[in-house]
């Protein structure tokens, strides 16, 4: 006799925003942390090395502030260093590393992994919480734009393979996402400016008032204008959890994301450039590509697109690239982007600012004919940028 059975796994998705997450007397790393049964919650910590070298004495205040909470919270190890930045993602010797890490340290499930750093150390470190003991809990410190603003936030974790993007992973919440905005002081002017091509994408996607106050903001965000930029990588962190906690399909199993608005092209041009090109980049140039492809296809109208694209400009992102001179290689990433969702092919595009939907049919010729767009403007694109 067949038997078929529903069940359900109940999350709970922390989100918190705070300043100096390890200064004396913030108690919001502490508190998401709960006490194991015989004592204190153990925890390994992960720091990107990017972080580590910007921030004099980081390594050493995450120990006092260990320290100084010993009657709730203790280090399981010394914190462990891994290489930031994409190429850790391409190299599965760092997963072993941290899986070894884990391991060495006496972790247990009911113990915590920490990982501090950018998004790809997060995806990676992560990933290696997800394997061991097939689950350890995971808080996440985003130190960058993108991270804070969006992948930082998500449920996804995982390393590249195959020269693919995220092909290796798992779906697994995180126990706890901490956003510390002092981190963001360290960043250098390219990757501060790179995460804001995803609120954009998310303000496009659902919501035009949003959209319309980043892109009123725009060369103050781009300047570093604190008192408008956080409030920005805020609401796109809410919207980025509401999607996850409310679509109804956080581990997109019938279903593409919504906010993977221009990242067909994203990923492939990643990919294209060795990964030289920030992941905000290549969805910057993915947005304006799709727009681009919607107004042809007489979808969106011109104006819309227009907007946009000024808005990308001023927030300081080129929206051209040599790579979009192979216009049949970065077609192939319509189909890797099919097979990485599974199913048939769903590109999200814009009806209208703050109005998305899916299409299932792309014309290539006419994404062709968008890219040769995009190439021919590069010359406007490139000088606004400089």
């Amino acid at each position: 006799m067949n038997q078929d059975a529903d069940f359900s796994v109940d999350y709970q998705h922390r989100l918190r925003f705070t300043r100096d997450a390890f200064g004396n007397g913030n108690m919001v790393l502490r508190d998401v942390m709960a006490p194991q049964a015989d004592g204190p919650a153990r925890a390994l910590v992960f720091v990107d090395d990017g972080v580590s070298d910007t921030t004099a004495g980081f390594l050493r205040r995450i120990e006092r502030y260990f320290a100084a909470n010993a009657d709730r919270i203790c280090l399981a190890g010394a914190p462990q260093i891994i290489p930031g930045g994409e190429e850790s993602k391409n190299d599965r010797h760092l997963l072993e590393d941290a899986v070894k890490a884990i391991h060495d340290a006496g972790v247990c499930r009911q113990s915590y992994v920490i990982a501090i750093g950018g998004g790809a150390v997060l995806d990676l470190v992560g990933f290696a919480a997800a394997i061991a003991h097939r689950g350890v809990r995971l808080i996440r410190l985003p130190t960058t734009t993108l991270s804070q603003d969006d992948s930082g936030v998500g449920v996804k974790n995982g390393i590249n393979a195959f020269g693919k993007k995220n092909y290796i992973g798992v779906f697994c919440p995180p126990w706890a996402v901490i956003n510390d905005s002092d981190f963001l002081a360290t960043l250098s002017d390219r990757d501060w400016r790179s995460g804001f091509s995803e609120a954009v994408k998310a303000a496009l996607i659902k919501d035009r008032s949003f959209f319309e106050r980043i892109a009123s903001d725009a060369a103050r965000i781009r300047a570093r204008d604190v008192d408008v930029a956080l409030p920005i990588i805020r609401q796109s962190a809410e919207m980025h959890l509401r999607h996850i906690v409310t679509s109804g399909d956080p581990f997109e199993l019938t279903h593409a994301r919504p906010l993977d608005f221009g990242h067909w092209a994203a990923h492939k041009l990643e990919q294209m450039t060795q990964f030289q090109m920030r992941h905000g980049e290549a969805v910057a140039i993915g947005i304006a590509l799709d727009v681009t492809y919607a107004a042809m296809a007489g979808r969106l109208d011109e104006s819309a697109v227009e907007t946009i694209r000024t808005c990308l400009l001023e927030l300081g992102f080129a929206l051209y690239d040599d790579a979009l001179s192979d216009a049949d290689e970065l077609l192939e990433g319509l189909e890797e982007f099919r097979e990485h969702l599974g199913g048939r092919l769903t590109i999200p595009l814009l009806r209208e600012i703050g109005v998305g939907f899916e299409a299932h049919d792309i014309d290539r010729k006419r994404m062709r004919a968008a890219i040769g767009r995009l190439c021919d403007e590069r010359g406007a694109s490139i000088r606004r940028v400089s």
